[in-house]
C-alpha cells in the first residue's frame, strides 16, 4: 500500500456562541473553524485526522506546502518513519506550535488508515486495558453568567456525569472573588458528591495561584489546571508543591521533548497532552507511558473522540475531557457522522467500526466547507 494523495477539509460553523477563558484576549467570536486531513493510498483506503482548530489555515498551509511532499509514495504503515521525517522538516519554525500541530493531524490519519486496513478499531490496535473509560463534563467559560454556569454544571450532573470542570481565573486573574463566588455556586448547585475541576488557563501568577489553592480546597475542587505559564515549568514545580489540591497541565506542551522537562521537574500531578499538539498518537502515547514512569496520571485536553481510543490503552488514566455533544458537535453543526455518547459518567468505543470509527458527515461537508 502506498500513500497517493493527502487533502484537507476545513469547515466553518458561523452560529457558535462566542467563548472567553481567562486569557483569551476578548472572545472567540464568529463562529467555529475546524481542519481535517485526508490521506489517500493506492488500495482506496482512506486514513481521517484531526486538526487543532487554530489556525486552521496556516495547518493547510504547513500540510500542503511542507509535508504532503514527504508522504507521497510511503507505506502509510511506516508511521514512526514518516513522524521522524516530518518533525526534521518542520525543526527550524515547528518544533512547537503550528507545524507540530500539522505533523499531529496527519499522524491520527496515519493511526486510522492503519486501523482501517487491519479491520480493527484503532483502541484494539493500542491494546486496551478497559471496557470503558471515566469522562468528565467540559465548560464553564468565564463569559458565562453564574445563571448558565450552573445551568450547564447541573445539565451534565442529570446526564450522569460526576464530574464538571469549569473556567477560573477570570480577566487575567484580575477578578479572584468573583472566581470564588461561581466555584462555590456550582458546588452548592452539583452537591458535595459531584467532583469540580478548575481551569485557569494561565491566568494566575505564582504566589497568585498558591493562594487561591487553598481557598479552592475549601470547595473541595479535584484539580487547578494550568494555574501559571506553561512556560513557566519552575513556577509550576512551585504551586504543585505548595498545593494540596493536584496541579494539572500539559495542553500547551509539545512532544515528548517538552514533557520531559515538566515531568522530570514535578510541575504538575496530572499530565493532559493534546493528541492535537503534542505530536498525534505516536507521541501522545510516548508521553503518557513518560508519565507512567514518574507515578502520574493522565487526564487529556480537548479532541475526545480520538482520546477516548488512546485512553483505553494505558494504565495511568485517570479521566477524559468531554464536551457537551462532543468535539464534532463544536455550534449547531454536527461535523461527525456517528460517535458513541458517554453513559452514566463512562464512555465505550463503538467494538466494530475500524479506524477511529468516524469521519465528516457528507451534509455538514456540502453545507459548512470554506476555501
Amino acid at each position: 500500500m502506498k500513500i497517493t494523495d493527502v487533502t484537507t477539509t476545513i469547515l466553518h460553523d458561523p452560529h457558535r456562541r462566542a467563548i472567553r477563558d481567562s486569557t483569551i484576549i476578548g472572545a472567540w467570536e464568529g463562529g467555529a473553524t475546524s481542519i481535517f486531513i485526508h490521506i489517500k493510498t493506492d488500495e482506496g483506503i482512506e486514513g481521517f485526522g484531526i486538526a487543532d482548530p487554530r489556525p486552521a489555515h496556516a495547518i493547510r498551509a504547513i500540510v500542503d506546502r511542507e509535508l504532503k511532499g514527504l508522504l507521497i509514495g510511503q507505506d502509510p504503515f511506516n508511521i514512526e518513519k514518516i513522524w521522524n521525517e516530518m518533525f526534521w522538516k518542520i525543526r527550524n519554525y515547528g518544533r512547537k506550535g503550528v507545524g507540530i500541530q500539522a505533523l499531529a493531524a496527519i499522524d491520527v490519519g496515519l493511526w486510522d488508515l492503519k486501523a482501517k486496513a487491519l479491520g480493527v478499531p484503532l483502541y484494539r490496535l493500542l491494546n486496551p486495558m478497559y471496557e470503558s473509560v471515566p469522562v468528565y463534563g467540559s465548560g464553564g467559560w468565564t463569559n458565562m453568567t453564574e445563571e448558565e454556569l450552573v445551568e450547564e454544571a447541573t445539565g451534565f450532573v442529570e446526564q450522569g456525569f460526576s464530574k464538571y470542570k469549569m473556567k477560573v481565573g477570570m480577566n487575567f486573574g484580575q477578578e479572584e472573588k468573583e472566581d470564588i463566588k461561581r466555584v462555590a455556586a456550582v458546588r452548592e448547585a452539583v452537591g458535595d458528591d459531584i467532583e469540580i475541576y478548575v481551569d485557569a488557563n494561565m491566568g494566575y501568577n505564582v504566589k497568585q495561584a498558591i493562594r487561591m489553592t487553598r481557598i479552592f480546597e475549601e470547595y473541595k475542587v479535584g484539580w487547578l489546571e494550568e494555574p501559571v505559564l506553561a512556560d513557566n515549568i519552575a513556577g509550576l514545580a512551585e504551586v504543585t508543591r505548595a498545593s494540596d489540591i493536584p496541579i494539572a497541565t500539559g495542553e500547551n506542551e509539545y512532544t515528548r521533548h517538552g514533557f520531559k522537562e515538566l515531568i522530570a521537574n514535578r510541575g504538575a500531578d496530572i499530565i493532559q497532552p493534546d493528541v492535537a499538539r503534542v505530536g498525534g498518537v505516536t507521541e501522545w502515547m510516548k508521553v503518557a507511558s513518560l508519565a507512567d514512569s514518574f507515578g502520574l496520571q493522565i487526564a487529556p485536553h480537548g479532541i475526545p473522540e480520538v482520546h477516548l481510543h488512546l485512553c483505553m490503552a494505558i494504565p495511568n488514566l485517570k479521566v477524559v475531557e468531554y464536551f457537551d455533544g462532543g468535539w464534532g458537535r463544536v455550534g449547531k453543526a454536527n461535523f461527525f457522522t456517528d460517535v458513541p455518547l458517554p453513559q452514566n459518567g463512562m464512555w465505550t468505543p463503538f467494538p466494530d467500526k475500524p479506524g477511529l470509527g468516524f469521519g465528516l458527515d457528507p451534509d455538514a461537508v456540502a453545507k459548512y466547507s470554506i476555501d
